[in-house]
């Protein structure tokens, strides 16, 4: 998906908008950076959790009074969903009380909050997509922390944007199945894949089009959203688009499975109704 003509939407800008991203390491942020860090209409502070720990309150109240933003867009999160189960501390240290200090923190400078989620809020036993009005009910601890951090927001800021999205990609940043299957491909002629979960796998670049649509637009309609690619697949299906796209699908075989023995348990249906 292309990036929209940020500098064609807002020619009649007077000023650049102060936008911080947390997590500007992970792959969301890093694409935001590629996209959009050159353009004008934006002044963006991307922090690493070296030059911004969300969760110290502290910092982020000095952070913030230092530099008066108008959007926090927040990419922190912990998402190794096996070590969740087993250390779930961790997980809610940063999904959800440092969400909650984030959220105190842009009540106190009118800053509006954009907050990536996850369709591991839902337990995935619904036959059809998820909408913003299916009650949640995660089956991990990444799920139960992701979404206490989104209950922490509604509960604390009326001027935020909660994005569930699902399946998250990037082919050039960060570790995903995308460029896990690359990886395998070069040492493993056989992959067995599981068909056993079925979601939209998304793009990075789709999700950081339309967070800087909700910008560009200076949108009200605050709340919840689910933001994701519209192409139904398994996860073998994925692994096979990613080997014909490469010109590897001739190197290595995939092998169908409906065994897919992880630790923590996980959705079966991850599709949300954008």
């Amino acid at each position: 998906m292309k990036a929209p003509d940020l500098n064609t939407q807002i020619s009649s800008a007077q000023y650049p908008k102060p936008i911080l991203v947390t997590g500007a390491n992970g792959q969301l942020g890093l694409t935001i950076q590629e996209l959009y860090a050159g353009n004008s209409a934006f002044d963006f502070t991307f922090t690493s959790k070296s030059e911004l720990d969300i969760t110290n309150k502290r910092e982020i109240d000095i952070f913030f009074e230092k530099y008066k933003f108008d959007y926090c867009i927040n990419c922190a999160a912990y998402t190794n969903v096996e070590q969740a189960e087993r250390t779930p501390d961790l997980a809610y240290k940063i999904n959800a009380k440092a969400v909650k200090s984030l959220a105190l923190v842009c009540k106190e400078y009118d800053t509006t909050l954009i907050h990536i989620s996850t369709d591991y809020v839902f337990d995935g036993k619904k036959e059809t997509p998820y909408t913003i009005k299916d009650l949640p009910n995660p089956i991990n601890e990444y799920g139960k922390s992701k979404l206490l951090g989104e209950q922490y927001i509604q509960e604390i800021l009326q001027n935020y944007f909660i994005i569930r999205t699902s399946w998250l990609y990037s082919k050039k940043y960060g570790k995903n199945f995308y460029r896990t299957i690359l990886e395998l491909s070069k040492t493993k002629n056989e992959l067995s894949i599981t068909t056993e979960q079925i979601g939209c796998p998304t793009n990075t670049e789709s999700l950081a089009k339309a967070i800087i649509n909700i910008i560009v637009n200076e949108s009200k309609e605050y709340g919840l959203k689910h933001v994701s690619d519209d192409k139904v697949m398994t996860w073998y299906d994925f692994a096979k688009d990613i080997l014909s796209e490469n010109k590897l699908n001739s190197k290595t075989k995939l092998v169908k499975t409906s065994n897919y023995a992880t630790f923590a348990k996980r959705p079966k249906n991850s599709i949300l109704l954008n």
